[in-house]
Formats: C-alpha cells, structure tokens, sequence
C-alpha cells in the first residue's frame, strides 16, 4: 500500500479526478505509469475503487478491479466500495463488485452495513440483489434501527415489500423503543401504515417515552395515516374521548371514525 499522504503528490490527485469524474483513459494511464499505487487512499482513508463506486462509474471500477484494488477496504468511517455503491443505488457496481467477494459484513462507524443504506434511500433493485448475495436482512444500525425501518422512515413501499417479504421482523424497534410503524406514522406515510399493518404491525405499541403511533399522526395533523391505523381499531386508552387532541376533534371525518373505534373499544 501507500502512505495516506499518498493524494498529494499531482499523479494521485490526478487518479482521484479520473476515478471521481469517469475519465477512463486518464485513469488508465496513471495505473498503467506505476507511479500510481491503485490502492492509494487520500486523508480520510478513501480509495480511487470508492470514488468510482460511488460516481457509479462502472468501467473505472472495472479497471481499478482488474488492476488489483482492493476490493473490501474500509475509509475510517468504515465505508467501503461497496457501501457507496449501494447508498448511491449503481446495481450495475453492486452485482461487479460481488462478482470479486464484496463483503456485506462491513460496517460502519454507526452500524451501517450496504442493506441498510440502500433501504435508507430506497433502492429497491440494490436491496434486492444484496439480499441475493447474503446481505442480513436483520442488520442494525447502532441505534437499533433495522433496514425496515430506515425504508418505513422514507416510506419507499417497495423496498418495504420485499423486506418484509424476504423475512424482515414487523415489529423490530429502535432501542429507544420507535417501532418501524411509529416512525412511518410521524411521516405521514398512510401507505407504508397500510402494509405493515396487513403485515402484523402492532398499532398500539409504544415507544420509550410512552407515545403510540396513533398519537403521533394525531399531534401532526396526518388524517390518512390517523384512519389506517383505526380501521385496525387501535385502543384508544391513550385517547380518552374527553382528551382527544384537538387535531382529531376539528376533523369530522376522523370524529366519525374515531366514534365507531370507541363503541368497538368498550
């Protein structure tokens, strides 16, 4: 390997600009001078295969691959090509790089694995060949958060589907208690609550600090999401019919269903 001050010298910057850009015969060139090592890392420990992987430059990570880079290095935030590729939805990097071992092991600094930041950010075909090639559908974040939960979070349904379809637990919370049909409830996302209640979420679960889900939708206003999960029936014992956030109260339509949930609830 190089030395991390290894990006100063012109050449390896230039490799850098080549990888970051897709300048392929610029690339070329430099590796094929010798005077560019193709692990070269810059201050932060991140590699020229990094760079392509994230631009989603598929000939240069083919070239930095065939040339011998390594393929499983980590950045100090424990990033590495493959995560990129995947946070950056480039399935065509994903399946390349699983062609040379990519590992789904790698984690980052908060426990971030390449299944979760593609779920994270909703790429549905990179979630699914991660999972082909034996991604954990079960990773957490640090927190506690799963990939099902980083998915509800940004309410990509159809990431969401496969998850829980490839065996992702409903009802896995955060460790402070935030359930995936919690956090899709606080973003207005009533479709995601749809499914994950026909999928077995619990609509009355509660976090740490004592609120449900239905609660949330109610503090925000989200009318959609407050009518899925009372289709459900959730029990109202956090609703007293006396203490209903006047956010439920002022919408007649959510009253009539709120009235129909509370004669069921007796």
């Amino acid at each position: 390997g190089c030395s991390i001050s290894f990006k100063e010298t012109p050449l390896a910057n230039a490799a850098f600009w080549a990888a970051r850009r897709g300048n392929l015969a610029l690339l070329k060139l430099l590796l094929n001078s010798g005077r560019v090592d193709v692990d070269c890392r810059d201050s932060h420990g991140t590699t020229l295969l990094m760079v392509a992987s994230y631009a989603g430059h598929i000939d240069c990570v083919r070239e930095l691959v065939l040339q011998g880079a390594d393929i499983n290095l980590q950045r100090e935030s424990g990033t590495t090509a493959l995560f990129f590729a995947a946070q950056q939805g480039h399935n065509d990097v994903v399946r390349f790089l699983f062609g040379f071992g990519a590992s789904t092991e790698c984690r980052t600094k908060d426990g971030g694995t390449a299944l979760l930041a593609a779920s994270q950010y909703g790429h549905m075909q990179v979630v699914e060949t991660l999972l082909k090639h034996g991604a954990n559908i079960h990773d957490q974040l640090y927190d506690g958060a799963t990939a099902l939960f980083l998915a509800a979070q940004g309410g990509y349904l159809d990431v969401i589907r496969l998850l829980l379809s490839s065996g992702a637990k409903v009802n896995q919370p955060r460790q402070d208690g935030t359930a995936p049909l919690w956090i899709a409830s606080q973003m207005g996302h009533s479709e995601v609550v749809r499914v994950m209640l026909l999928r077995g979420a619990d609509r009355d679960a509660t976090r740490n600090d004592g609120t449900t889900a239905l609660l949330k939708a109610a503090n925000k206003g989200y009318n959609d999401v407050i009518e899925e999960l009372l289709k459900f029936s959730p029990t109202l014992g956090i609703l007293k019919a006396n203490e209903l956030p006047a956010e439920l109260t002022k919408n007649e339509r959510i009253l009539r269903l709120l009235r129909i949930s509370l004669v069921f609830d007796r």
